[in-house]
């Protein structure tokens, strides 16, 4: 685990930690969130910068909340095999093959499709077609990632063998960056806001989105324990009702969006603009909309042979509470 910012509801402050004393477990619940660095998880950010997560829980008996930062969604599953997390802010594909070796957890909202984007070295944009991919390298995130799957198949689909034709290398986010920067790699496949990064950088050119590779595919989503959701449905409820306020404040507010993205990871607010302004992604909460795209996810992971069995709408999602979430906000 990457890293954990705490913030808890204590009513004794301690000022010189970089988080709070998380109170033992019989004095309050601790619910613990795991996301990932993209402007495609920007809902899960400003909720927790703005402090909605803890408000929001507190009248549930919720005294802290936990954030830990992932690269990319295999090792965020692991954790939550490992029982380090409860909710994940993760890619669609990743709970299929965790779940398929025995993780314990439902997809109960969406939060955003499409948003990823190949990008080439400049030689290579200029009349682009997967073609010219032959024999190149690409950096993608890990087998079993969204990225790694819409990659593989755009590639099958454009007469290319992902794995004699080119040399996919599984990388998080900075470190493509880098390679790109580098000139390691020839290309790669990455959720915003890198691919835009990289181009502002002049290393690479941005040249296919992914909803040009699989068209309005889910991407993200909302994934809770199912010990979450067995204790404390109504817990499980308030953050889906979280998860859809932020979403639709995130929509009517994309610059404050991208300003607390920016300052909660790093980057400057014209890249993060600049990444917006160019994604071809969405923020959503419904889970109904990426529902039979992540259904088709999991029959290619299967053909693929990164599942033993191939997983039905019942072993990944539990849409109930969203149900119940859209009717009490009237939406």
């Amino acid at each position: 685990m990457k890293k954990a910012i705490v913030f808890c509801l204590l009513v004794i402050v301690v000022t010189f930690s970089l988080g709070c004393i998380a109170p033992p477990p019989e004095e309050g619940i601790t619910i613990r969130f795991g996301y990932q660095p993209s402007t495609h998880q920007v809902a899960f950010m400003v909720a927790m910068e703005e402090g909605w997560w803890q408000n929001d829980l507190a009248r549930l008996g919720v005294v802290c909340v936990t954030e830990a930062e992932f690269p990319s969604g295999p090792p965020e599953m692991q954790a939550m095999l490992a029982g380090d997390i409860d909710v994940a802010y993760v890619g669609a594909t990743p709970p299929i093959t965790a779940i398929d070796k025995g993780l314990k957890a439902k997809i109960v909202a969406g939060v955003q499709i499409n948003g990823s984007h190949l990008v080439v070295k400049p030689e290579l944009a200029e009349n682009f077609t997967a073609e010219k991919l032959r024999g190149m390298k690409i950096a993608t995130f890990p087998p079993g990632s969204i990225q790694d799957t819409i990659l593989k198949r755009w590639l099958l689909e454009n007469g290319l063998d992902p794995e004699k034709d080119v040399d996919i290398v599984a990388m998080g986010p900075g470190d493509a960056v880098t390679a790109m920067g580098a000139g390691a790699v020839d290309a790669a496949f990455l959720p915003q806001p890198y691919p835009a990064i990289i181009e502002l950088e002049g290393s690479g050119v941005m040249v296919v989105p992914s909803g040009k590779m699989w068209p309005n595919h889910a991407c993200c989503c909302l994934l809770v324990s199912e010990k979450l959701l067995e204790e404390h449905p109504e817990i499980v409820k308030q953050i889906i009702k979280t998860h859809i306020n932020t979403t639709l404040y995130c929509r009517a507010h994309p610059d404050e969006a991208a300003e607390v993205y920016a300052r909660k990871c790093g980057w400057e607010v014209s890249q993060v603009e600049y990444s917006l302004d160019t994604w071809d992604g969405t923020w959503v909460y419904d889970p109904y909309i990426g529902l039979n795209c992540t259904l088709e996810y999991a029959r290619v992971l299967y053909e693929l042979g990164y599942t033993e069995r191939l997983l039905t709408r019942d072993d990944l999602f539990n849409t109930t509470l969203y149900d119940e979430a859209i009717a009490e906000l009237g939406l």
